[in-house]
């Protein structure tokens, strides 16, 4: 057994422990940058021959599958009702839309994170047949309930 000069096994973990924590921020760090990568990608890597009139960006979400069929939330802040749309297509929920950008002709932009312009999210549903149940826009969030016929 090689034994370190002046460290005991006590004091030996004392000087591990922190690598220990040193590695578990470095892995939290690194599946952050993961995440905001993505998010940039699906943002702002978009084919340059899109059309104005296509989508440009994805709205993120939240499913939750329940004993009845699906409930969908879907982050839309700043989203106006009447620049929304709700359709159900055989296996697929489409959401689309428009988010304006409310920023005034005299201002200059400093940082700009949030997307604007047209969105759309299609989400692929399970076999089977569904209906919306229900479909309310509150707090920036649109919560479609989905259920199974």
């Amino acid at each position: 057994m090689t034994r370190l000069a002046g460290l005991n096994s006590n004091t030996l973990e004392l000087h591990l422990m922190p690598l220990r924590d040193l590695e578990t921020w470095m892995w939290t760090e690194a599946c952050q940058i993961l995440d905001r990568a993505d998010q940039l990608h699906r943002q702002f890597f978009r084919p340059v021959s899109i059309k104005a009139d296509q989508p440009n960006w994805e709205p993120p979400i939240d499913i939750y599958q329940t004993a009845y069929g699906f409930t969908i939330m879907i982050a839309l802040p700043g989203v106006r009702p009447e620049h929304l749309s709700v359709m159900l297509e055989h296996d697929h929920l489409i959401i689309s839309g428009r988010r304006s950008h409310s920023a005034c002709a005299e201002s200059h932009i400093l940082r700009l994170e949030i997307p604007y312009g047209r969105f759309e999210r299609r989400i692929d549903l399970p076999a089977g047949l569904f209906e919306i149940s229900t479909c309310e826009l509150t707090n920036g969030c649109l919560l479609i309930s989905l259920r199974k016929t």
